[in-house]
């Protein structure tokens, strides 16, 4: 189907393109041949618009699949679900299981439409804030010690409080007596950077529900997330019948929920009731107690993702556009909050990759896909230790083990949604090499298209240039000879090198191509090895037959080999395919 993309001066929410059929809305356009190349086409007018038309302009035809730019809410917040569950090292879709037994707690309790919404967001994105100030708990905490020590007593009396932080702050490899002498020592100021943590994960929860599209009760609710019924948390003096109904559920589903972890449903029961009228709301622990079997009623085997969409109340939250890409930029600003060495990382990778893949000429879908998922690239990070990213000195086998399975962990997090199932397809391989040298599968060229490579170039060049706990960071100049080695190595693609080094504003050093091909010999390669014939590829190149006959002779000498089926294996084993799948702008020189 053909279409035509529409640079409106005036439309109603800023400069957009849309897509519209040439053969309905623009009926006297002049031929496609006429249009001159990159150029706008003035002549058009919007059909019944007269208000719009004005100073608009139509650029070239082009031949598309038009995507609809829109994501189910539900859909972006479950995955960012699943990855609080990697932040605090509860098994995958502990989170949205809680969200169930909220969601069948507030069923049974006849609660009205906006606070089922309320209760169903909210219990999704409580720890959206648990990444915050990482560095600082795991300098006083070891790992998984919060999660062993203090989760289980967030909701008890202040003295279990107390004491699960003194536990947590405890080193588990030394002696009792000294155990007990660090941990009185550390007790003061640990409670003391508890509070403040407390708050800020609070504010940044807030923060972030915002940007992922929530209304304000939504993110009052996440914010308020550790007041009490008794009135004895923060801020201090609001509880009873003062708290929303839907953050008493949350509290009773969310701690019954971890608790069920860790005893199954009669150690649940025996908490909550203790917990009765204390930290929980006596009606919803009653509700809880008398249907416990059927809340709790899950298939261990399977996925729960389904479930949850199901359980969306009132009519379904989409997100379109600029929203997308908001939410999608506070889950990478989250993964990044882990350190104070990736603050800012994943949205600078996000920056350069999009200029790069528009210096490429991609698909605009390609490009908006590259940068959409350079900013979630690293959302598996969070499933990592923050000692382990912070370290200083050479990470052990272990540690590096769980390094490189961040990647995967980003790919099956973004995994379960549907609509964000490619853009995991392209996150989980920023670390892939075209040589199989990268992680964590270790693929090869043929399975790494543009936008993977694109990607994987620019969070190289940004990782370098930016300092880390065992190096400073190199220079621009630096960042780009590394590159050039790598492209000239076969590691990363020449061409993806070239285009995030000249986003970037770095000069671009000369790289060696496979074989001691030039530039022109692998796209002849590349185009011969799409099917191409040699008239084909002298006119798709802009060059006579006779030249690119000369330039693929010339390639075959080079490579060693006489035939189009051998070309093509070596272009797939060195990575240079992708030539293929790009259109090759018309520079205005012969070779």
């Amino acid at each position: 189907m053909r279409f035509i993309f529409v640079k409106l001066h005036r439309p109603p929410t800023g400069n957009i393109a849309l897509l519209l059929r040439t053969r309905d809305c623009f009926p006297t356009l002049a031929p496609r041949s006429r249009w001159p190349r990159g150029q706008w086409h003035e002549s058009a007018r919007l059909p019944g618009r007269p208000d719009l038309h004005r100073g608009s302009s139509v650029g070239a035809v082009v031949e598309v699949a038009p995507e609809l730019d829109e994501v189910r809410a539900a859909e972006v917040i479950g995955s960012f679900c699943l990855a609080t569950d990697l932040a605090i090292g509860l098994p995958f879709e502990h989170g949205l299981q809680s969200t169930l037994v909220a969601m069948r707690l507030a069923e049974r309790m006849g609660v009205d439409a906006a606070a089922a919404k309320q209760t169903y967001y909210g219990c999704l994105l409580v720890w959206a804030g648990c990444t915050t100030d990482a560095e600082i708990s795991s300098e006083l905490f070891a790992d998984g010690a919060l999660l062993k020590y203090f989760n289980p007593v967030i909701f008890g009396s202040p003295a279990e409080t107390l004491a699960g932080i003194m536990k947590a702050l405890a080193d588990p490899d030394s002696p009792p007596l000294v155990r007990a002498v660090r941990g009185a020592a550390r007790l003061p100021g640990a409670v003391r950077g508890h509070q403040r943590h407390i708050v800020a994960m609070c504010e940044v929860a807030e923060m972030l529900c915002e940007r992922l599209g929530m209304r304000r009760d939504v993110r009052d609710l996440v914010r308020g997330f550790t007041a009490r019924w008794d009135g004895k948390g923060t801020p201090r003096d609001l509880g009873g019948e003062q708290l929303p109904v839907a953050l008493r559920i949350l509290h009773v589903a969310t701690d019954a929920t971890f608790q069920c972890l860790l005893g199954g449903t009669d150690h649940v029961l025996r908490l909550i009731r203790d917990r009765s009228g204390k930290a929980f709301d006596p009606d919803v622990v009653a509700v809880l107690a008398e249907g416990i079997a059927d809340i709790f009623a899950f298939d261990d085997s399977g996925s729960v993702w389904a479930e949850m969409l199901a359980r969306e109340p009132g009519e379904t939250l989409m997100l379109r556009g600029a929203e997308v890409d908001r939410a999608l930029a506070a889950m990478g600003d989250f993964a990044d909050l882990v350190s104070s060495y990736f603050i800012g990382h994943s949205a600078a990778v996000a920056q350069l990759a999009g200029a790069a893949a528009a210096r490429l000429n991609l698909a605009p879908r390609d490009v908006v896909s590259v940068r959409r998922a350079a900013l979630v690239h690293d959302l598996g990070r969070v499933a990592v230790a923050t000692s382990v990213w912070n370290k200083p000195t050479a990470l052990t086998a272990d540690e590096w083990e769980h390094v490189r399975l961040h990647a995967y962990h980003t790919e099956r997090v973004l995994s379960r949604s549907a609509a964000l199932t490619k853009l995991g397809s392209i996150a989980g391989t920023h670390h892939e090499r075209l040589d199989g040298s990268g992680y964590h599968r270790g693929v090869t060229a043929p399975s790494l298209a543009m936008p993977a490579r694109l990607l994987a170039v620019a969070d190289a060049y940004r990782t370098m240039i930016e300092p880390r706990p065992h190096r400073a960071a190199r220079s621009p100049e630096g960042a780009a000879r590394v590159l050039a080695e790598a492209a000239s190595a076969g590691r990363i693609d020449p061409d993806a090198v070239a285009a995030v080094l000249g986003a970037a504003g770095a000069a671009v050093p000369r790289m060696a191509r496979p074989a001691g091909l030039t530039d022109r010999e692998a796209q002849v390669i590349s185009l011969v090895a799409k099917g191409l014939q040699t008239k084909q590829v002298g006119h798709r190149l802009g060059i006579s037959a006779k030249t690119a006959d000369r330039h693929l002779q010339n390639a075959y000498a080079k490579i060693g080999v006489s035939t189009r089926a051998a070309a093509a294996l070596f272009a797939m084993q060195y990575g240079l395919t992708s030539w293929g799948e790009l259109p090759i702008p018309d520079t205005g020189q012969r070779s």
